[in-house]
C-alpha cells in the first residue's frame, strides 16, 4: 500500500494553501469534494490526462488542503475540512462561496 505525506495541522502554511488554490482545476476539485465525500482522481478527473491530474492533487495533498487514503489499488481523495477549520478559520468557507459566486463547479476539475 502506498503511502502519502500529509502535514501535520500545524505545519500547514497559508502561502502553500492559497497557491494550491489558484488554479482552476484545483478550485473544481476543492468544489467537488465539499459536500464531505471521498472521490478517486479518475472520479474528479474526467477528461484530464492521468499525469496532469496526479500533479493537481499532490500540490493539494503536501499543502494540506486534501487527504489521500489508499484502500487495495484505489487511492480516495478527501478535504481536511476539519483541519483547515482549525487551522484558517473560515479561508475554505470563503473560497467555496466565492467559488459558487463566480459559477465554480465540480465540472471545472473536469477542464
Amino acid at each position: 500500500m502506498r503511502r502519502y505525506f500529509h502535514p501535520e495541522t500545524d505545519d500547514i502554511r497559508l502561502p502553500g494553501v492559497l497557491f494550491a488554490l489558484s488554479d482552476a482545476t484545483r478550485i473544481g476539485i476543492v468544489v467537488a469534494l465539499s459536500d464531505g465525500s471521498e472521490r478517486t482522481a479518475g472520479d474528479l478527473g474526467g477528461d484530464i490526462a492521468k499525469s496532469t491530474m496526479t500533479h493537481h492533487l499532490k500540490i493539494l495533498r503536501e499543502a494540506g488542503v486534501l487527504r489521500v487514503r489508499s484502500e487495495g489499488t484505489r487511492c480516495y481523495n478527501s478535504l481536511r475540512l476539519d483541519d483547515l477549520e482549525d487551522r484558517f478559520p473560515g479561508l475554505l468557507k470563503q473560497v467555496l462561496s466565492s467559488a459558487a459566486r463566480d459559477g465554480y463547479a465540480m465540472a471545472d476539475a473536469h477542464r
